[in-house]
């Protein structure tokens, strides 16, 4: 399919795998950027050398492009936007607006930047500052999430901004593409569904877990990290429901240091990214604190596999998957599906009453 966004970033497919955290790594990256979507790496649970690696590794399985999810307010943003020009990666997408001069500073380099957002002034910002496209999440979505559907937030972007803009909270197949691109999308982004293939590396047993829910079973939750979160709802994310405001502090603080551990940053440096990540998000200082929580409980269930101590990310759409095909197998079917929906509506004829 021939739209904006693939003649932007120069891939076949308007399909995009989205950064997920412990699951967006060099293998699914990889195996997307071959499949001729855009695979994006999740560098925000990665150290600097590990996020290194893991472009290398990806650069190695494929010569096709693909993007690395940056955080903006991170303690060494500055070094790791120099790392994917020094890689030439292609594409920088940001979870959060990135700066106005990291914008400057990679279109400087011939990196294309795409933040995510989720409302329509963030798109208008970032748009004015010189981003080439964004991606735009609905409530469905997983992980950080707003309250707004797709269908409404979509089209509203697409009217407010006249660079690409790439769907994604609730799409799963090719009917959604197609849907998608009648709005005006140039394509859409999947997480949940990019999570339950053959390349991703969540353990087994979790991705059963994942195809044994039905439509109601996620929830939106403040109680992960203090900002509304869709995940499963297992019997962790009950108890984290039920508990009190202070069992979650000493829970973020307990997970802060671990945490620390696993990345290496520095007491100040953990300080640091705390007040930046205040500052830019209009975050109160409680749910800076139990920020800390996000990636560990994500990484207990994600990589460790321990659902009864770890949460599990996931949009809706996760009662309407059944299967874990291939990344090739997923995409040339959404592609493939969304074409004939397109063809068949083009042969839809409207006759007067």
């Amino acid at each position: 399919m021939d739209t904006p966004l693939t003649r932007l970033v120069g891939v076949r497919h308007p399909v995009v795998q989205t950064g997920m955290g412990w699951v967006a790594g060099s293998r699914l990256v990889g195996a997307t950027a071959q499949a001729g979507g855009l695979g994006i790496l999740a560098s925000a649970t990665m150290t600097f050398d590990e996020l290194a690696a893991a472009i290398t590794e990806t650069k190695r399985r494929t010569d096709r492009p693909f993007g690395v999810n940056l955080r903006a307010d991170a303690e060494d943003a500055d070094r790791r936007v120099d790392l994917l020009i020094d890689h030439g990666v292609r594409v920088a997408s940001f979870a959060l607006a990135p700066r106005r001069e990291q914008i400057a500073k990679l279109k400087d380099h011939g990196i294309l930047v795409i933040p995510s957002v989720g409302a329509v002034r963030h798109a208008e910002k970032v748009a004015s500052w010189g981003a080439d496209a964004v991606v735009v999440q609905g409530g469905e979505g997983g992980g950080h999430t707003g309250s707004v559907a797709t269908t409404v937030l979509l089209p509203s972007v697409v009217d407010a901004v006249d660079i690409p803009v790439v769907a994604a909270g609730g799409f799963f197949d090719g009917r959604g593409l197609a849907a998608a691109l009648s709005y005006g999308a140039a394509g859409i982004a999947m997480g949940t569904r990019f999570l339950l293939t053959a390349e991703s590396t969540v353990p087994e047993e979790v991705k059963r877990r994942y195809l044994e829910r039905d439509v109601s079973g996620t929830v939106v939750t403040d109680r992960v990290d203090g900002m509304p979160h869709r995940v499963l709802r297992t019997e962790l994310v009950e108890r984290l429901e039920s508990s009190g405001r202070f069992a979650g502090a000493v829970r973020a603080l307990r997970n802060a240091v671990r945490f620390r551990a696993l990345t290496g940053l520095s007491p100040i440096a953990m300080v640091r990214e705390g007040l930046a990540m205040k500052r830019g998000n209009d975050l109160t200082w409680g749910q800076v604190l139990m920020a800390a929580n996000t990636p560990m409980l994500l990484r207990s269930g994600l990589v460790d596999g321990r659902t009864d101590t770890g949460v599990l990310a996931s949009g809706q759409v996760v009662g309407a998957v059944d299967d874990l095909p291939t990344v090739a197998e997923l995409v040339d079917g959404v592609v493939a599906d969304a074409a004939a929906v397109l063809r068949a509506n083009a042969d839809l004829v409207l006759r007067p009453a």
